[in-house]
């Protein structure tokens, strides 16, 4: 697997930020670690990190590029601060930014499969807050969306007492905006979604 530090400008942003992308390599000589390349364009997993991470942290903390190098998958793990991946009521644009502006960056920057088919999304806490909300806001996007202990009640969580997360943090993620229902809220987004939705 080839393992790319990719710094680069955000318009959704105003700012540079940076992701971490893992691209299949052949690997046939690897000691412990076999290697696959896709006859065309890599299918590719969007992976989320959660609230006190960064995009480092799955090559760091995991064996993320064992587990993917023999499927031949490429990994972008781009870096959204503590933003709940949502458009910051007092701060940045990090839904535009991952929803919107992330994949034309990616199609841009590497040669990726655009297929729904070939196209995933997982997260961690925060970031499996962020995956399950991108893929049921656009689930013509995924083939399949994870998310490893989701913080996915957000609506329900952000004033209950013993929440582990900054006051502040919320604040900054969603001020006083109305979070019940609205499309923040992964529970109401379920629900809509209803039957459709497996």
């Amino acid at each position: 697997m080839a393992l790319i530090r990719c710094d680069f400008h955000s318009e959704a942003l105003g700012m540079g930020t940076a992701m971490t992308v893992l691209l299949p390599e052949r690997a046939d000589s690897t000691i412990g670690l076999t290697g696959s390349v896709p006859a065309g364009d890599p299918p590719m997993l969007y992976l989320l990190h959660g609230l006190s991470d960064d995009d480092t942290i799955w090559p760091r903390r995991t064996s993320i590029e064992r587990y993917v190098a023999p499927l031949g998958l490429a990994v972008v793990m781009p870096q959204a601060g503590r933003s709940f991946y949502a458009d910051e009521a007092n701060g940045n644009r990090y839904w535009t930014f991952l929803s919107a502006e992330l994949p034309e960056v990616c199609r841009s920057f590497f040669r990726l499969s655009q297929r729904r088919e070939d196209t995933f999304v997982a997260g961690l806490s925060m970031g499996g807050y962020g995956a399950v909300k991108w893929a049921l806001r656009d689930p013509g996007r995924f083939a399949a969306a994870a998310s490893l202990s989701g913080a996915l009640d957000v609506a329900r969580r952000r004033d209950h007492p013993t929440s582990p997360v900054d006051p502040a943090v919320w604040r900054t993620a969603f001020g006083d905006r109305q979070v019940p229902g609205s499309d923040d809220d992964t529970v109401a987004l379920l629900e809509r979604a209803g039957a459709g939705c497996r």
